[in-house]
């Protein structure tokens, strides 16, 4: 591994070409924080995707895309005269020292379990001067739903709110699922639908499978479940058993749009007996 005077160097290099980039490539210069926006976006995705796929190799070229990403905004910044990349630096630095008092002040050396420190850290970030107002306040609006729902609900249970033990929250995943079965007409105790038409509302419609939606990210999350892998693991297995019946009716000489839904679960089940 490299020496604290070789990191130095190599982040010196770093601001080195950043700053020439900016100045010499048009397209760099072009750049704004609206425009990066997106492109920052898919890099932290590519940077999960290499968490995920275990390839160290990968990951350090994805953390060398999303660094250059901070110091691009830290250079844009500095262009308008608001802050640069030593402001960002510092400004995290007395963040982390200010929410670790354990670590950094008074309170150094005090035994703490990592849950303690989690549910200290919310609390200290409510007493930040500028900081936020409430323990929610800082979940990012522009979040998908799916981990905005986890997020919300991590940062709730870091004080305190949430349920004593994880096998009590299914009554209430039951509970919104049921709700949701009803606003689309059906009886909350039965599968069939009612024998009259029902008027569905599309508006509570959303507003239950909202519900039940966030009543079982609750749930994986009390179990040591990411929600977002796990959605992740079910629609690859999905397009792998849909691939597979696709490829098997072109095999087979046959119409995908002319077979009855039983034609094609048969073939479904062929793929997911292969271990598809």
């Amino acid at each position: 591994m490299h020496s604290k005077e070789e990191k130095l160097l190599a982040f010196e290099r770093a601001l080195d070409v950043m700053d020439r980039l900016r100045e010499k490539c048009p397209w760099n210069h072009a750049q704004t924080n609206e425009t990066l926006r997106p492109l920052t976006i898919e890099e932290v995705y590519e940077l999960s995707d290499a968490v995920l796929d275990g390839d160290d190799s990968e990951l350090k070229k994805e953390l060398g895309d999303l660094a250059l990403h901070v110091l691009f905004y830290a250079k844009v910044g500095e262009e308008k005269g608001i802050y640069d990349i030593a402001d960002v630096l510092d400004g995290m630095c007395e963040k982390m020292i200010f929410r670790h008092p354990h670590v950094f002040g008074p309170e150094s050396g005090k035994e703490m379990s990592a849950e303690d420190v989690a549910k200290a850290w919310e609390l200290r970030k409510k007493k930040e001067k500028g900081g936020k107002r409430t323990i929610l306040e800082g979940v990012p609006r522009s979040c998908e739903p799916l981990r905005k729902a986890f997020i919300l609900q991590d940062k709730a249970s870091a004080v305190g709110f949430d349920w004593e033990k994880p096998a009590d929250v299914w009554p209430k995943v039951y509970e919104e699922v049921a709700e949701a079965k009803e606003a689309v007409g059906l009886d909350a105790s039965k599968t069939a639908a009612r024998s009259s038409a029902p008027v569905v509302s599309c508006e509570h419609a959303e507003e239950e499978f909202g519900d039940a939606l966030f009543a079982l990210v609750n749930a994986s999350r009390l179990y040591g479940v990411d929600p977002s892998v796990a959605l992740d693991g079910a629609c690859a297995k999905f397009l792998r058993r849909f691939t597979y019946m696709e490829n098997q009716v072109s095999e087979r000489g046959m119409d995908l749009g002319k077979m009855t839904l039983a034609e094609m679960d048969a073939i479904w089940d062929e793929g997911k007996a292969k271990g598809l």
